[in-house]
């Protein structure tokens, strides 16, 4: 299994699970746990996603999610667990 993060943060505004969550399932990506929560106007989420049966590589999804970030005014991180679980010492 690969397993990957994917990090939103941004103002709140209509769309952006349906956006990303629509993504994921067009380049069948499996999401295995996800939290979202609004402070105030501010939109976070996080979800841990199997890029396993992706029909995309994941240079191909981190630059898409880089031009949904610019599409829908959020910040999209996507990074392999292995790195982000290091970084934040998980």
């Amino acid at each position: 299994m690969d397993r990957a993060i994917i990090t939103v943060l941004g103002a709140v505004r209509v769309g952006i699970i349906a956006a990303v969550s629509t993504y994921l399932a067009e380049k069948n990506v499996n999401i295995m746990d996800i939290s979202q929560t609004t402070m105030q106007d501010i939109f976070t989420m996080i979800m841990m996603v199997d890029t396993s049966n992706s029909n995309e590589s994941f240079d191909v999804l981190h630059a898409d999610f880089k031009k949904m970030s610019e599409e829908l005014g959020v910040k999209i991180q996507i990074q392999a667990a292995e790195i982000f679980n290091s970084m934040h010492k998980i």
